[in-house]
C-alpha cells in the first residue's frame, strides 16, 4: 500500500539496554511520588524518544495539551466525522510523537488541525508504521503557531482503541484511545516547539477545502472538484 509522500515515518530508535533501563527507572520514579510530578529527562536523550519508549511498553495512554494544570480529565463531546472520535470522551493516543503535536501546536493561533497517526497491516501480517501527517491552517504556519506545552501520562484501563478500517487490502490501525469515565493523569511532560522532530514537515492546508472536504463525508455532498 502507497501512500502519499507527505506521510512521515518514525525517526530512527535506539534503544539499546541502557536507554530502556534508563527509560524504565524514570517512569518508575515519577510514578512513585504520586500526584503527578513532571518527569526530567536528562540529556542525550530526546523526550520524543522517552514517550515513543513507555507508550510502546507500558500500560499507558499519552494526552498532549497546552496546559500544564491538569488535575483531572473530564469527558468532553468532540466533534469529527467519524464515529469514534465524535462521542463524549477523554482522548489520548496510544503514540508519543502524535501526543507532542497536540501539546505544541497553539490551537488559539490556527483555525484548523489535520493529523493522524497509524499503523498499516497488510494481508501477510506485515506491520509498517507508525506512518504520520500534520497540518495546520495555511494562513498561520507562517507565523510559526508553536508553543510550550505538557504532555500528560494517563493509565490506560479505561480507554478504548478506535477500531481499525480497511484500505484495500490493508488494515489501518489508527492510534487513537478513549475514555468514557474522568481520568487522574499519572506523570507529565513539558515539551517545547524544538522537541518535536517533525516541526519542520508541519504542512499548511486551505481550511475551506478542508471544510469541503468534512461537509462532504458527512452528509454525501458531491466530493470537492479540484478545479
Amino acid at each position: 500500500m502507497v501512500l502519499p509522500d507527505y506521510w512521515l515515518k518514525r525517526p530512527s530508535e535506539d534503544f539499546d539496554e541502557r536507554t530502556q533501563l534508563a527509560f524504565d527507572e524514570m517512569l518508575k520514579t515519577a510514578l512513585s511520588i504520586g500526584g503527578c510530578p513532571t518527569i526530567p529527562v536528562p540529556l542525550p536523550w530526546p523526550k520524543w524518544q522517552f514517550l515513543c519508549y513507555v507508550a510502546d511498553h507500558h500500560d499507558l495512554a499519552l494526552h498532549g495539551s497546552g496546559d500544564p494544570n491538569i488535575a483531572l480529565f473530564e469527558p468532553r463531546q468532540s466533534s469529527d466525522v467519524n464515529d469514534f472520535g465524535n462521542q463524549k470522551a477523554v482522548y489520548a493516543a496510544s503514540d508519543g510523537l502524535w501526543a507532542m503535536f497536540f501539546a505544541i501546536v497553539d490551537r488559539a493561533r490556527v483555525m484548523s488541525i489535520t493529523n493522524a497517526c497509524i499503523r498499516l497491516e497488510e494481508d501477510t501480517g506485515a506491520v509498517h508504521g507508525p506512518l504520520y501527517q500534520f497540518s495546520v491552517s495555511q494562513s498561520a504556519l507562517a507565523s510559526q503557531p508553536w508553543r510550550t506545552g505538557t504532555v500528560y501520562l494517563l493509565p490506560r484501563k479505561t480507554f478504548t482503541t478506535q477500531p481499525s478500517m480497511a484500505l484495500g487490502s490493508s488494515k489501518v490501525h489508527i492510534a487513537q484511545l478513549a475514555s468514557r469515565v474522568p481520568v487522574q493523569p499519572l506523570a507529565k511532560l513539558t515539551v517545547t516547539p524544538e522537541d518535536f522532530p517533525f516541526l519542520l514537515q508541519i504542512r499548511g492546508h486551505d481550511d475551506q477545502r478542508l471544510q469541503e472536504y468534512a461537509t462532504a463525508l458527512q452528509t454525501g455532498a458531491p466530493w470537492p472538484s479540484d478545479l
